[in-house]
């Protein structure tokens, strides 16, 4: 047992040795034990009743002050079915607004069977694929959109929204990089934001400002070899832009993409039943080799006319998704009957291509009436079912124009013309749009009937801005 005479000693040599800086340290160090120890409250504040709690209480609304000019309160009702006309609270009206551009939302033969396969499977088991959610019809609808697409394999998503924001982080990962077109839709962004990889933004359509951030990329690289072996890059770039009408230029990614080793991500939900002598999309029409592109995603829910999305490629590349894809492993399966009406509209792209023929000169017509409009500058490639109407002179607040394009949109319907005011998650997108009117073509509609839908938007856009000075 140590003595007391000796711990005295050894605490005086160690305050012999020890500096000013840690005998203060230590100090304060003993007496914040101290307080913490004996250290009592002296005062206790008095409990409140049940009734000062209540009377004191206030609580939060459920559902914030919402001004009474918002756009929710003003919702528009349609009636009936949808498709080259429309009916909106009460009005039957030319429709310019929705995308069914081959018009096969109106197909009787289509709608038979898709009735036909709702007696046989019902709504569907609300389970995923890889759990009970798997039928038949949707592997027939991947083998024949695999064999329509001339690839190795097809994927099969429930909502066309899902299918890029899902294939993206399938593939691309923290560390990993990607270009993109500062355009892309909101699907794509929140893809992006879920690879939580690096992303660089080019200008749209610039393949030059690509190219500079590519070789810029390629200095970096060589500072640090090692890891740029080990980093993988991407591009990302949709056939036609739903946010500007805008066709990409594929045949210059495709040689950027060979020269800087990149995977090629090309999302053709627009260009899919549009473009393409056989409707095959942006690929076919500009008869680029199919294995320049590593991954080609569509929406079923714009030319189709159903609900859905695929992802096509190589088997190595599409079975990745089977166990990797978010929408495809946790989302309940595509129902059977939408799985069917995607194949009847498969049938119909198959036995008669000349709808595509018939689409694009209705894009053609539109684009060459566009120029007549006094008020709007156009946005959108000739052969797009997308077109972009923005006001010709700029407004200095985004949300006033917005306002100005809702009050069109709304006198065009009580006119007979259906159209809408794009509308976007203004703090949410990475780069917001301009405020615009989108129209959307339809191959049904007659030469009159878009004669029409032209001089209603040129007599209503002539009222608002009378009535606004």
């Amino acid at each position: 047992m140590v003595n007391t005479p000796y711990i005295i000693n050894e605490i005086y040599d160690i305050l012999q040795k020890s500096s000013p800086f840690e005998l203060t340290l230590e100090a304060l160090l003993a007496l914040g034990v101290i307080w913490i120890v004996f250290y009592k409250r002296t005062t206790k504040k008095m409990p409140m009743s049940e009734e000062e709690i209540l009377a004191r209480w206030t609580p939060e609304p459920l559902v914030a002050e919402v001004p009474q000019d918002h756009p929710a309160l003003k919702t528009k009702i349609v009636e009936g079915p949808v498709g080259k006309m429309v009916n909106v609270n009460g009005k039957e009206c030319i429709n310019m607004a929705t995308h069914n551009y081959l018009g096969l939302a109106e197909d009787e033969d289509i709608k038979q069977a898709a009735i036909k396969s709702l007696r046989k499977y019902g709504v569907g088991s609300c389970g995923p694929r890889g759990f009970y959610g798997t039928v038949d019809v949707h592997l027939e609808l991947e083998e024949r959109l695999a064999k329509f697409m001339n690839v190795e394999e097809a994927v099969v998503y429930s909502y066309a929204f899902s299918t890029i924001a899902s294939a993206i982080p399938a593939y691309s990962k923290r560390g990993d990089l990607i270009f993109v077109d500062e355009c892309v839709n909101f699907a794509i962004q929140k893809g992006l934001d879920a690879s939580r990889s690096k992303i660089f933004y080019y200008k749209h359509n610039d393949m030059d400002d690509l190219e500079r951030l590519l070789q810029k990329q390629q200095i970096e690289d060589k500072r640090n070899p090692a890891k740029a072996k080990k980093t993988r890059r991407f591009l990302v770039a949709e056939a036609i832009y739903m946010n500007t009408g805008e066709v990409c230029p594929l045949p210059r990614l495709v040689e950027l993409r060979a020269r800087y080793k990149l995977r090629l991500f090309l999302d053709e939900s627009i260009s899919f039943g549009v473009l393409g002598d056989s409707g095959r999309g942006l690929i076919e029409h500009c008869n680029v080799d199919k294995t320049e592109v590593d991954l080609v995603s569509a929406g079923l829910e714009w030319s189709a006319a159903t609900i859905g999305g695929f992802c096509a490629g190589s088997s190595f590349i599409v079975e990745h998704q089977r166990l990797s894809g978010l929408g495809y492993c946790f989302s309940a399966s595509l129902p059977p009957l939408l799985a069917q009406a995607a194949i009847s509209a498969l049938d119909r792209f198959e036995s008669n291509p000349r709808i595509f023929v018939e689409l694009r000169e209705r894009c053609r017509m539109v684009s060459d009436k566009l120029s007549q409009l006094k008020h709007f500058q156009s946005r959108g490639d000739p052969l797009s079912p997308v077109k972009h109407l923005y006001l010709k002179h700029k407004h200095e607040s985004w949300v006033h124009e917005k306002m100005l394009l809702d009050e069109i949109s709304t006198e065009c319907i009580d006119n007979g013309l259906a159209v809408i005011a794009a509308e976007y998650l203004e703090t949410m997108e990475k780069h917001c749009p301009r405020p615009s009117i989108r129209l959307t073509v339809n191959r049904l509609l007659t030469e009159k009937e878009i004669d029409d839908a032209f001089r209603i938007l040129e007599h209503v856009s002539e009222k608002v801005f009378a009535s606004a000075g």
